[in-house]
Protein backbone atom coordinates (compact mmCIF):
# COMPACT_ATOMS: atom_id res chain seq x y z
CA UNK A 1 0.00 0.00 0.00
CA UNK A 2 1.08 3.88 -0.73
CA UNK A 3 1.41 5.81 2.01
CA UNK A 4 0.34 9.50 2.35
CA UNK A 5 3.98 10.46 2.80
CA UNK A 6 5.09 8.85 -1.17
CA UNK A 7 2.14 10.75 -2.72
CA UNK A 8 2.93 13.71 -1.42
CA UNK A 9 6.24 13.66 -2.75
CA UNK A 10 5.14 12.59 -5.97
CA UNK A 11 2.70 15.65 -6.61
CA UNK A 12 6.00 18.03 -5.84
CA UNK A 13 8.22 16.34 -8.23
CA UNK A 14 5.56 16.74 -10.36
CA UNK A 15 4.96 20.42 -9.86
CA UNK A 16 8.61 20.79 -10.07
CA UNK A 17 8.76 19.17 -13.61
CA UNK A 18 5.34 21.22 -14.89
CA UNK A 19 7.53 24.38 -13.23
CA UNK A 20 10.54 23.60 -15.27
CA UNK A 21 8.64 22.61 -17.98
CA UNK A 22 7.10 26.10 -17.72
CA UNK A 23 10.37 28.42 -17.48
CA UNK A 24 11.65 26.20 -20.83
CA UNK A 25 8.80 27.49 -22.60
CA UNK A 26 9.29 30.70 -21.77
CA UNK A 27 13.08 30.78 -23.45
CA UNK A 28 11.74 28.41 -26.47
CA UNK A 29 9.21 30.03 -27.48
CA UNK A 30 4.98 29.56 -27.96
CA UNK A 31 4.67 25.97 -29.68
CA UNK A 32 6.84 25.10 -26.56
CA UNK A 33 4.03 26.59 -24.34
CA UNK A 34 1.44 24.96 -25.74
CA UNK A 35 3.88 21.71 -25.16
CA UNK A 36 4.36 22.58 -22.10
CA UNK A 37 1.00 23.30 -21.01
CA UNK A 38 -0.47 20.01 -22.30
CA UNK A 39 2.58 18.24 -19.98
CA UNK A 40 1.46 20.13 -17.04
CA UNK A 41 -2.03 19.15 -17.97
CA UNK A 42 -1.04 15.71 -17.88
CA UNK A 43 1.05 15.94 -15.18
CA UNK A 44 -2.15 17.52 -13.10
CA UNK A 45 -4.43 14.90 -14.51
CA UNK A 46 -1.88 12.15 -13.53
CA UNK A 47 -1.84 13.75 -9.68
CA UNK A 48 -5.00 13.52 -9.09
CA UNK A 49 -5.35 10.47 -10.07
CA UNK A 50 -2.18 9.22 -7.87
CA UNK A 51 -3.91 11.37 -5.28
CA UNK A 52 -7.47 9.63 -5.27
CA UNK A 53 -5.47 6.48 -5.49
CA UNK A 54 -3.26 6.97 -2.43
CA UNK A 55 -6.36 8.58 -0.47
CA UNK A 56 -8.48 5.04 -1.55
CA UNK A 57 -5.52 3.20 -0.38
CA UNK A 58 -5.24 5.12 2.54
CA UNK A 59 -8.73 4.82 3.75
CA UNK A 60 -8.39 0.61 3.05
CA UNK A 61 -5.73 0.70 5.11
CA UNK A 62 -7.74 2.13 8.00
CA UNK A 63 -10.63 -0.32 7.11
CA UNK A 64 -7.93 -3.30 7.79
CA UNK A 65 -6.59 -1.46 11.09
CA UNK A 66 -10.03 -1.07 12.60
CA UNK A 67 -11.37 -4.52 11.80
CA UNK A 68 -7.84 -6.00 12.85
CA UNK A 69 -8.56 -4.21 16.08
CA UNK A 70 -11.97 -4.60 16.83
CA UNK A 71 -10.87 -8.55 16.70
CA UNK A 72 -8.48 -8.32 18.79
CA UNK A 73 -10.62 -6.22 21.27
CA UNK A 74 -13.14 -9.09 20.22
CA UNK A 75 -10.80 -11.77 21.60
CA UNK A 76 -9.56 -10.16 24.66
CA UNK A 77 -13.03 -9.30 25.51
CA UNK A 78 -14.30 -13.04 25.11
CA UNK A 79 -10.96 -13.34 27.79
CA UNK A 80 -12.32 -10.91 30.29
CA UNK A 81 -15.80 -12.69 30.30
CA UNK A 82 -13.60 -16.19 30.76
CA UNK A 83 -11.90 -15.19 33.74
CA UNK A 84 -15.23 -13.20 35.06
CA UNK A 85 -17.10 -17.05 34.60
CA UNK A 86 -14.09 -18.80 36.33
CA UNK A 87 -13.62 -16.36 39.23
CA UNK A 88 -17.19 -15.70 39.32
CA UNK A 89 -16.75 -20.36 40.19
CA UNK A 90 -14.44 -19.74 42.21
CA UNK A 91 -15.90 -16.92 44.61
CA UNK A 92 -19.24 -19.93 44.67
CA UNK A 93 -16.54 -22.87 45.47
CA UNK A 94 -14.79 -20.66 48.24
CA UNK A 95 -18.43 -19.60 49.66
CA UNK A 96 -19.09 -23.04 49.98
CA UNK A 97 -16.01 -23.50 51.46
CA UNK A 98 -16.82 -21.49 54.45
CA UNK A 99 -20.21 -22.50 54.73
CA UNK A 100 -18.72 -25.87 55.41
CA UNK A 101 -16.34 -24.58 57.70
CA UNK A 102 -18.78 -23.04 60.00
CA UNK A 103 -20.50 -25.91 60.07
CA UNK A 104 -17.85 -28.24 61.12
CA UNK A 105 -16.81 -25.20 63.43
CA UNK A 106 -20.07 -25.62 64.89
CA UNK A 107 -20.17 -29.28 65.28
CA UNK A 108 -16.87 -29.09 66.68
CA UNK A 109 -18.04 -26.73 69.33
CA UNK A 110 -20.82 -28.37 70.16
CA UNK A 111 -18.50 -31.75 70.71
CA UNK A 112 -16.29 -30.05 73.16
CA UNK A 113 -18.98 -28.80 74.40
CA UNK A 114 -20.35 -32.49 75.37
CA UNK A 115 -16.88 -33.80 76.08
CA UNK A 116 -16.56 -31.41 78.62
CA UNK A 117 -18.98 -32.31 80.48
CA UNK A 118 -18.48 -36.36 79.92
CA UNK A 119 -15.47 -34.90 81.63
CA UNK A 120 -17.34 -33.66 84.35
CA UNK A 121 -19.25 -36.34 85.04
CA UNK A 122 -16.57 -38.76 84.78
CA UNK A 123 -14.64 -36.75 87.12
CA UNK A 124 -17.51 -36.67 89.65
CA UNK A 125 -17.80 -40.59 88.83
CA UNK A 126 -14.28 -41.41 89.97
CA UNK A 127 -14.53 -39.22 93.25
CA UNK A 128 -17.24 -40.86 94.03
CA UNK A 129 -15.62 -44.55 93.54
CA UNK A 130 -12.78 -43.02 95.38
CA UNK A 131 -15.31 -42.15 98.42
CA UNK A 132 -16.95 -46.11 98.37
CA UNK A 133 -13.41 -46.95 98.06
CA UNK A 134 -12.28 -45.53 101.10
CA UNK A 135 -15.21 -46.44 103.27
CA UNK A 136 -15.15 -49.94 102.14
CA UNK A 137 -10.79 -49.98 103.19
CA UNK A 138 -11.80 -48.41 106.66
CA UNK A 139 -14.76 -51.02 106.47
CA UNK A 140 -12.61 -53.91 105.40
CA UNK A 141 -9.83 -52.99 108.42
CA UNK A 142 -12.10 -53.02 110.73
CA UNK A 143 -13.82 -56.33 110.35
CA UNK A 144 -10.58 -58.24 109.63
CA UNK A 145 -8.23 -56.47 112.06
CA UNK A 146 -5.47 -56.09 109.53
CA UNK A 147 -3.22 -53.69 108.91
CA UNK A 148 -2.60 -51.70 105.21
CA UNK A 149 1.00 -53.53 105.25
CA UNK A 150 -0.39 -57.24 106.18
CA UNK A 151 -3.35 -56.51 103.85
CA UNK A 152 -1.10 -55.11 100.89
CA UNK A 153 1.59 -58.08 101.81
CA UNK A 154 -1.57 -60.65 101.40
CA UNK A 155 -2.82 -59.09 98.62
CA UNK A 156 0.45 -59.29 96.70
CA UNK A 157 1.11 -62.84 97.68
CA UNK A 158 -2.71 -63.82 95.89
CA UNK A 159 -1.93 -61.97 92.88
CA UNK A 160 1.59 -63.86 92.88
CA UNK A 161 0.00 -67.06 92.97
CA UNK A 162 -2.25 -66.69 90.18
CA UNK A 163 0.39 -64.99 88.31
CA UNK A 164 2.97 -67.99 88.38
CA UNK A 165 0.11 -70.13 87.16
CA UNK A 166 -0.51 -67.96 84.44
CA UNK A 167 2.61 -67.68 83.52
CA UNK A 168 3.38 -71.17 83.51
CA UNK A 169 0.65 -72.16 80.90
CA UNK A 170 1.48 -69.19 78.95
CA UNK A 171 5.21 -70.79 78.91
CA UNK A 172 3.64 -73.87 77.87
CA UNK A 173 1.36 -72.23 75.35
CA UNK A 174 4.26 -70.66 74.08
CA UNK A 175 6.57 -73.90 73.89
CA UNK A 176 3.82 -75.50 72.35
CA UNK A 177 3.31 -73.01 69.34
CA UNK A 178 7.03 -72.66 68.93
CA UNK A 179 7.75 -76.53 68.62
CA UNK A 180 4.73 -76.67 65.83
CA UNK A 181 6.37 -73.63 64.23
CA UNK A 182 9.49 -75.11 64.20
CA UNK A 183 8.38 -78.58 63.04
CA UNK A 184 5.91 -77.09 59.85
CA UNK A 185 9.24 -74.55 58.97
CA UNK A 186 11.75 -77.78 58.81
CA UNK A 187 9.36 -79.72 56.90
CA UNK A 188 9.23 -76.97 54.22
CA UNK A 189 12.92 -76.58 54.48
CA UNK A 190 13.32 -80.24 53.49
CA UNK A 191 10.52 -80.63 50.98
CA UNK A 192 12.02 -77.19 49.09
CA UNK A 193 15.52 -79.15 48.90
CA UNK A 194 14.36 -82.32 48.06
CA UNK A 195 12.19 -80.40 45.27
CA UNK A 196 15.06 -78.49 43.91
CA UNK A 197 17.45 -81.63 43.82
CA UNK A 198 16.73 -82.68 40.24
CA UNK A 199 18.90 -85.97 40.50
CA UNK A 200 17.61 -89.07 39.05
CA UNK A 201 18.60 -91.81 41.50
CA UNK A 202 21.15 -94.12 40.60
CA UNK A 203 20.27 -97.79 42.30
CA UNK A 204 23.53 -100.50 40.73
CA UNK A 205 24.59 -103.43 42.25
CA UNK A 206 28.17 -104.60 41.95
CA UNK A 207 28.68 -107.53 39.99
CA UNK A 208 31.33 -110.67 41.30
CA UNK A 209 30.83 -112.89 38.30
CA UNK A 210 32.71 -113.39 35.37
CA UNK A 211 30.56 -115.52 32.60
CA UNK A 212 32.49 -117.82 30.26
CA UNK A 213 32.09 -119.14 26.86
CA UNK A 214 32.09 -123.38 28.17
CA UNK A 215 32.62 -125.23 31.34
CA UNK A 216 36.23 -125.75 29.70
CA UNK A 217 36.98 -122.61 30.16
CA UNK A 218 36.69 -123.33 34.18
CA UNK A 219 39.77 -126.30 33.65
CA UNK A 220 42.06 -123.12 31.96
CA UNK A 221 41.65 -120.62 34.11
CA UNK A 222 42.20 -123.45 37.47
CA UNK A 223 45.47 -124.54 35.03
CA UNK A 224 47.73 -126.99 35.80
CA UNK A 225 48.23 -128.24 38.98
CA UNK A 226 46.32 -124.47 40.12
CA UNK A 227 49.09 -122.36 38.96
CA UNK A 228 46.52 -119.62 37.13
CA UNK A 229 44.56 -119.32 39.76
CA UNK A 230 47.34 -119.04 41.94
CA UNK A 231 49.26 -116.39 40.00
CA UNK A 232 45.56 -114.48 39.53
CA UNK A 233 44.66 -114.93 43.37
CA UNK A 234 47.53 -113.48 44.44
CA UNK A 235 48.02 -110.49 41.87
CA UNK A 236 44.62 -109.23 42.60
CA UNK A 237 44.02 -110.09 46.46
CA UNK A 238 40.62 -111.81 45.21
CA UNK A 239 39.49 -115.25 45.83
CA UNK A 240 37.91 -117.05 42.62
CA UNK A 241 35.23 -119.32 43.53
CA UNK A 242 34.89 -122.57 40.41
CA UNK A 243 32.01 -124.60 41.39
CA UNK A 244 29.24 -126.93 39.62
CA UNK A 245 26.97 -123.47 38.38
CA UNK A 246 27.41 -123.61 34.62
CA UNK A 247 28.53 -120.94 32.36
CA UNK A 248 29.75 -118.57 35.59
CA UNK A 249 32.99 -118.35 37.63
CA UNK A 250 32.69 -116.05 40.96
CA UNK A 251 34.62 -113.88 41.69
CA UNK A 252 34.66 -112.83 45.60
CA UNK A 253 36.45 -110.19 48.02
CA UNK A 254 36.33 -107.45 50.80
CA UNK A 255 37.58 -104.71 48.62
CA UNK A 256 35.80 -104.02 45.94
CA UNK A 257 38.52 -101.97 43.92
CA UNK A 258 40.47 -105.05 44.01
CA UNK A 259 37.06 -106.99 43.12
CA UNK A 260 35.95 -104.91 40.29
CA UNK A 261 40.33 -105.06 38.74
CA UNK A 262 39.56 -108.92 39.03
CA UNK A 263 36.57 -109.25 37.47
CA UNK A 264 37.74 -107.03 34.47
CA UNK A 265 41.38 -108.91 34.34
CA UNK A 266 39.25 -112.52 34.22
CA UNK A 267 36.92 -111.46 31.30
CA UNK A 268 40.16 -110.06 29.54
CA UNK A 269 42.01 -113.52 30.09
CA UNK A 270 39.02 -115.42 29.04
CA UNK A 271 38.56 -113.07 25.96
CA UNK A 272 42.22 -113.00 24.97
CA UNK A 273 42.36 -116.98 25.62
CA UNK A 274 46.28 -116.62 26.75
CA UNK A 275 46.31 -117.53 30.31
CA UNK A 276 49.41 -118.02 32.24
CA UNK A 277 50.94 -116.46 35.24
CA UNK A 278 53.19 -114.11 33.45
CA UNK A 279 49.98 -113.05 31.05
CA UNK A 280 47.87 -112.57 34.64
CA UNK A 281 50.28 -110.33 35.76
CA UNK A 282 50.38 -108.28 33.00
CA UNK A 283 46.85 -107.91 32.18
CA UNK A 284 46.03 -107.33 36.12
CA UNK A 285 48.66 -104.82 35.83
CA UNK A 286 47.42 -102.87 32.70
CA UNK A 287 43.48 -102.99 34.78
CA UNK A 288 45.14 -102.02 37.71
CA UNK A 289 46.21 -98.89 35.95
CA UNK A 290 42.88 -98.02 34.01
CA UNK A 291 41.26 -98.92 37.14
CA UNK A 292 43.17 -96.26 39.14
CA UNK A 293 42.90 -93.57 36.55
CA UNK A 294 38.69 -94.22 36.24
CA UNK A 295 38.69 -93.52 40.13
CA UNK A 296 40.57 -90.36 39.47
CA UNK A 297 38.09 -89.33 37.17
CA UNK A 298 35.39 -90.00 38.85
CA UNK A 299 36.57 -87.99 41.91
CA UNK A 300 37.39 -85.08 40.32
CA UNK A 301 33.74 -85.76 38.36
CA UNK A 302 32.18 -85.26 41.38
CA UNK A 303 34.58 -82.83 42.70
CA UNK A 304 33.83 -80.13 39.36
CA UNK A 305 29.92 -81.53 39.83
CA UNK A 306 29.13 -80.53 43.31
CA UNK A 307 31.52 -77.54 42.79
CA UNK A 308 33.81 -78.18 46.17
CA UNK A 309 37.50 -76.70 45.37
CA UNK A 310 40.83 -77.39 47.25
CA UNK A 311 40.52 -81.07 48.01
CA UNK A 312 43.90 -82.87 48.66
CA UNK A 313 44.40 -85.45 45.51
CA UNK A 314 43.96 -88.23 48.03
CA UNK A 315 41.06 -87.32 48.85
CA UNK A 316 39.65 -86.95 45.58
CA UNK A 317 41.08 -90.45 44.70
CA UNK A 318 39.89 -92.25 47.93
CA UNK A 319 36.32 -90.29 47.06
CA UNK A 320 36.66 -92.00 43.62
CA UNK A 321 36.57 -95.04 45.46
CA UNK A 322 32.90 -95.07 46.36
CA UNK A 323 31.85 -95.31 42.71
CA UNK A 324 32.11 -99.21 43.46
CA UNK A 325 30.64 -98.95 46.71
CA UNK A 326 27.40 -99.85 47.45
CA UNK A 327 24.89 -99.53 50.37
CA UNK A 328 21.77 -101.17 49.82
CA UNK A 329 22.74 -101.29 45.94
CA UNK A 330 22.65 -97.08 46.01
CA UNK A 331 25.94 -96.39 44.42
CA UNK A 332 27.90 -94.64 47.51
CA UNK A 333 29.66 -92.06 45.27
CA UNK A 334 25.88 -90.59 43.63
CA UNK A 335 24.47 -90.91 47.14
CA UNK A 336 27.41 -88.48 48.72
CA UNK A 337 26.66 -86.26 45.82
CA UNK A 338 23.16 -86.17 46.72
CA UNK A 339 23.92 -85.52 50.07
CA UNK A 340 26.23 -82.66 49.06
CA UNK A 341 23.66 -81.14 47.14
CA UNK A 342 20.72 -81.50 49.43
CA UNK A 343 22.89 -80.57 52.40
CA UNK A 344 24.00 -77.14 50.67
CA UNK A 345 20.95 -75.92 49.66
CA UNK A 346 19.37 -76.99 53.54
CA UNK A 347 22.42 -74.71 55.02
CA UNK A 348 21.38 -71.91 52.08
CA UNK A 349 18.01 -71.76 53.58
CA UNK A 350 18.94 -71.82 57.00
CA UNK A 351 21.19 -68.99 57.04
CA UNK A 352 24.62 -71.01 57.07
CA UNK A 353 27.79 -71.23 54.83
CA UNK A 354 26.51 -73.54 51.56
CA UNK A 355 30.19 -74.18 50.89
CA UNK A 356 31.08 -75.78 53.87
CA UNK A 357 27.77 -77.76 54.21
CA UNK A 358 28.46 -78.93 50.53
CA UNK A 359 32.04 -80.14 51.12
CA UNK A 360 30.95 -81.76 54.18
CA UNK A 361 28.29 -83.93 52.91
CA UNK A 362 29.94 -84.71 49.59
CA UNK A 363 32.92 -85.82 51.91
CA UNK A 364 30.67 -87.77 54.82
CA UNK A 365 30.96 -91.10 53.85
CA UNK A 366 34.08 -91.56 52.33
CA UNK A 367 35.32 -93.67 55.38
CA UNK A 368 33.24 -96.41 52.72
CA UNK A 369 36.36 -96.39 50.76
CA UNK A 370 38.73 -97.93 53.53
CA UNK A 371 35.88 -99.48 56.19
CA UNK A 372 36.81 -103.22 54.61
CA UNK A 373 40.78 -102.78 55.32
CA UNK A 374 40.38 -100.40 58.90
CA UNK A 375 39.14 -101.19 62.20
CA UNK A 376 36.28 -99.03 63.27
CA UNK A 377 32.59 -97.85 61.45
CA UNK A 378 33.25 -95.83 58.70
CA UNK A 379 32.46 -92.61 60.25
CA UNK A 380 35.80 -93.19 62.63
CA UNK A 381 37.65 -94.57 59.69
CA UNK A 382 36.29 -91.09 57.60
CA UNK A 383 36.69 -88.38 60.31
CA UNK A 384 40.47 -89.29 60.63
CA UNK A 385 41.26 -89.50 56.92
CA UNK A 386 39.88 -86.10 56.42
CA UNK A 387 41.95 -84.79 59.69
CA UNK A 388 44.95 -86.30 58.13
CA UNK A 389 44.66 -84.50 54.96
CA UNK A 390 43.77 -81.06 56.11
CA UNK A 391 40.19 -80.71 56.13
CA UNK A 392 38.86 -78.10 58.21
CA UNK A 393 37.02 -79.04 61.84
CA UNK A 394 32.90 -78.98 60.18
CA UNK A 395 33.87 -81.43 57.87
CA UNK A 396 35.58 -83.89 59.93
CA UNK A 397 33.09 -83.57 62.78
CA UNK A 398 29.94 -84.59 60.08
CA UNK A 399 32.28 -87.37 58.70
CA UNK A 400 32.20 -88.45 62.33
CA UNK A 401 29.30 -87.68 63.85
CA UNK A 402 26.70 -87.73 61.10
CA UNK A 403 25.26 -91.23 63.03
CA UNK A 404 24.74 -89.39 66.18
CA UNK A 405 27.31 -91.70 67.19
CA UNK A 406 28.94 -88.22 68.99
CA UNK A 407 27.57 -84.65 70.77
CA UNK A 408 26.93 -82.25 67.97
CA UNK A 409 28.98 -79.19 68.15
CA UNK A 410 28.42 -77.88 64.75
CA UNK A 411 25.32 -77.09 62.18
CA UNK A 412 26.53 -78.88 59.52
CA UNK A 413 26.59 -82.32 61.35
CA UNK A 414 23.14 -82.14 61.91
CA UNK A 415 22.16 -80.41 58.28
CA UNK A 416 24.69 -83.53 56.41
CA UNK A 417 22.61 -86.19 58.85
CA UNK A 418 19.38 -84.39 57.81
CA UNK A 419 20.77 -84.67 53.65
CA UNK A 420 21.83 -88.05 54.35
CA UNK A 421 18.46 -89.67 55.66
CA UNK A 422 16.70 -87.81 52.85
CA UNK A 423 19.36 -89.12 50.01
CA UNK A 424 18.67 -92.80 52.00
CA UNK A 425 15.15 -92.67 52.01
CA UNK A 426 13.88 -91.09 48.68
CA UNK A 427 11.80 -93.42 46.62
CA UNK A 428 13.85 -95.88 44.26
CA UNK A 429 17.18 -95.03 46.04
CA UNK A 430 17.69 -98.11 48.21
CA UNK A 431 16.55 -101.22 47.94
CA UNK A 432 16.16 -104.85 49.97
CA UNK A 433 14.68 -108.35 49.14
CA UNK A 434 11.22 -108.93 50.05
CA UNK A 435 12.21 -111.66 52.41
CA UNK A 436 14.41 -109.75 54.31
CA UNK A 437 12.24 -106.71 54.81
CA UNK A 438 9.73 -109.12 56.29
CA UNK A 439 12.66 -110.78 58.51
CA UNK A 440 13.56 -107.21 59.60
CA UNK A 441 10.31 -106.29 60.60
CA UNK A 442 9.49 -109.25 62.69
CA UNK A 443 12.93 -108.80 64.54
CA UNK A 444 11.61 -105.32 65.55
CA UNK A 445 8.91 -106.51 66.49
CA UNK A 446 10.13 -109.55 68.50
CA UNK A 447 12.61 -108.32 70.74
CA UNK A 448 9.90 -105.44 72.01
CA UNK A 449 7.65 -108.09 72.83
CA UNK A 450 10.29 -109.54 74.95
CA UNK A 451 9.95 -107.06 77.50
CA UNK A 452 7.40 -106.91 80.24
CA UNK A 453 4.77 -105.15 80.49
CA UNK A 454 4.49 -104.73 76.55
CA UNK A 455 1.51 -105.81 75.12
CA UNK A 456 2.10 -105.08 71.16
CA UNK A 457 4.01 -104.04 69.12
CA UNK A 458 4.52 -101.92 65.72
CA UNK A 459 7.73 -101.72 62.96
CA UNK A 460 6.50 -98.70 60.76
CA UNK A 461 8.15 -96.37 58.31
CA UNK A 462 10.03 -99.43 56.92
CA UNK A 463 11.30 -100.00 60.16
CA UNK A 464 12.45 -96.24 61.27
CA UNK A 465 10.90 -96.33 64.14
CA UNK A 466 8.90 -98.90 66.48
CA UNK A 467 5.72 -98.43 68.58
CA UNK A 468 4.85 -100.29 71.48
CA UNK A 469 1.76 -100.62 73.45
CA UNK A 470 2.27 -100.78 77.22
CA UNK A 471 -0.37 -102.05 80.14
CA UNK A 472 -1.24 -98.96 82.04
CA UNK A 473 -1.93 -101.52 84.92
CA UNK A 474 1.26 -103.43 84.66
CA UNK A 475 3.45 -100.62 83.84
CA UNK A 476 3.63 -96.96 85.30
CA UNK A 477 5.35 -93.65 83.72
CA UNK A 478 9.10 -94.55 84.93
CA UNK A 479 8.50 -98.93 83.74
CA UNK A 480 7.21 -97.17 80.00
CA UNK A 481 10.39 -94.85 80.51
CA UNK A 482 13.13 -97.85 80.94
CA UNK A 483 11.08 -99.99 78.78
CA UNK A 484 11.68 -97.61 76.13
CA UNK A 485 15.30 -97.09 76.81
CA UNK A 486 15.50 -100.91 77.17
CA UNK A 487 14.07 -101.63 73.88
CA UNK A 488 16.81 -99.38 71.82
CA UNK A 489 19.39 -100.61 73.74
CA UNK A 490 18.15 -104.44 72.78
CA UNK A 491 18.10 -102.50 68.86
CA UNK A 492 21.65 -101.46 69.14
CA UNK A 493 23.23 -104.76 70.70
CA UNK A 494 21.70 -107.34 68.78
CA UNK A 495 20.89 -105.37 65.25
CA UNK A 496 22.46 -104.45 62.37
CA UNK A 497 20.59 -101.50 60.61
CA UNK A 498 21.49 -98.48 59.01
CA UNK A 499 20.06 -95.28 60.05
CA UNK A 500 18.65 -95.04 63.23
CA UNK A 501 15.37 -96.53 64.95
CA UNK A 502 12.77 -94.48 67.02
CA UNK A 503 11.11 -96.14 69.47
CA UNK A 504 8.04 -94.67 70.77
CA UNK A 505 6.38 -96.50 74.18
CA UNK A 506 2.51 -95.68 74.69
CA UNK A 507 1.47 -96.27 78.26
CA UNK A 508 -2.90 -97.64 77.14
CA UNK A 509 -5.74 -97.74 79.52
CA UNK A 510 -8.96 -99.22 79.12
CA UNK A 511 -12.13 -98.63 81.26
CA UNK A 512 -15.61 -101.10 80.52
CA UNK A 513 -18.74 -100.11 82.24
CA UNK A 514 -22.37 -101.32 81.20
CA UNK A 515 -25.71 -99.53 81.76
CA UNK A 516 -28.02 -101.62 82.96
Amino acid sequence: MINQESVIGFVVGVLLAGGGSFLWSLTTGGGARTKAKAILDSADREAESKLKDAEVAIKERELERRAEFEEKQNRVREEVHQRERSLDKRENQLNQTADDLKKQETFIQTSQNRLRAKLEQVAQTEQDIADVLEKKRKLLHEVTGLSTEEATRRLLKLLEDELSNEVGSRILEHERHVKETCEEKSREILIMATQRLASSQVSETTTSTVDIPSDEMKGRIIGREGRNIRAFEKETGIDVIIDDTPGVVIVSGFDPVRREVARIALDRLITDGRIHPSRIEEVVTETQKEIDALIVKKGNEAVREVGVNGLNKRVIAMLGRLHFRTSYSQNVLRHSIEVAFLSGMLAEMMGFDPDIATRAGLLHDIGKAADHDQEGGHPKIGAEFLKRNGEGEEVVHAAYGHHDEILVKYPYTVIVATGDACSASRPGARRESLDRYIKRMEELETIAKEFKGVRQAFAVQAGREVRVIASAKEADDNVAAKICRDIASAYQERLSYPGEIKVVVIRESRFTELAK
